[in-house]
């Protein structure tokens, strides 16, 4: 999986600038960001946003298309930035003072939370996996922005990422559930938003390369055999044989056709074996 971080030092690997590009993206992906913000009305009067910025592609071009549209949109709010800066990377950031001025550069406030994940709770030892990573950083997430009086916070999740969790929740958990652009936690007191679910994430790649910033790859030893990057394959793979396999995964989960769901008695749990005749 690569991430982009930026590169204002002009380090060996910088991708070229093309700024023309760069505004055609812009404009794409801030047309299907202000359509998302709509459609699960993610903006109101006054808002304190807490963006999360790893580093990555993803995080750093929501920022970006944020800030941009913040000029624009009738609604008074106001965007932070926040870095969990954490004991394990999945290939973010290499540099945080890069990611410092990187906000300073397009007048975002921007703080750094520091994070050591344990990977001990109580007398059980924990392994490193994607999941336990997620979890300590979202807890760092809502302490920020209850401290910075942040009701909303905003994570760089993409379309692709949604359709992958879909499938992983389904062929993983037993369950039809996936990422859903805006959550509440806390009986409302934080609300999750993920304004980029429109974009797909080849568009975000472009954007980052036409905007100069650096591509690097995951160095997590959990990431590379992940049940993540195992769906991705199998999405790869059946793209080849239906062109709109992403998309009939991302909108079937609100096309529910309950006449052809059965009604179980007792469902037992996730992952439990069949056993044959």
């Amino acid at each position: 999986m690569s991430t982009i971080h930026t590169n204002p030092q002009g380090r060996s690997g910088t991708a070229v600038k093309d700024p023309k590009r760069t505004a055609k993206l812009e404009h794409w992906i801030s047309k299907r960001v202000g359509q998302a913000m709509t459609d699960f009305a993610m903006l109101d009067e006054g808002d304190r946003i807490l963006v999360a910025i790893s580093g990555g592609k993803d995080s750093l071009t929501l920022l970006k298309v944020l800030k941009a549209r913040q000029k624009r949109v009738p609604i008074r709010h106001e965007i932070i930035a926040l870095h969990v800066l954490s004991n394990y990377t999945c290939g973010g950031a290499d540099n945080e003072e890069d990611l410092r001025q990187f906000c300073r550069g397009i007048d975002v406030e921007y703080h750094m939370a520091p994070l050591n994940i344990s990977l001990d709770m109580g007398q059980k030892k924990i392994g490193l996996n994607c999941f336990w990573c997620s979890w300590n950083r979202k807890k760092v997430l809502f302490e920020w922005a209850d401290r910075l009086g942040c009701k909303k916070v905003a994570l760089g999740h993409h379309k692709d990422d949604i359709i992958e969790t879909t499938l992983m929740n389904l062929l993983f958990q037993g369950e039809i559930s996936t990422m859903v652009p805006k959550q509440s936690f806390f009986d409302g007191r934080i609300l999750i938003i993920r304004p980029l679910c429109y974009v797909e994430e080849d568009m975000i790649r472009a954007y980052a390369r036409a905007s100069g910033f650096v591509d690097s790859f995951c160095n997590c030893p959990a990431g590379r055999q992940s049940n993540r990057k195992r769906i991705r394959d199998i999405i790869e793979h059946m793209k080849r044989i239906c062109p709109g396999v992403k998309n009939n995964i991302f909108y079937a989960p609100g096309r529910i056709n309950s006449e052809y769901l059965p009604r179980f008695g007792k469902i037992p749990p996730a992952g439990t074996p069949t056993t044959g005749e």
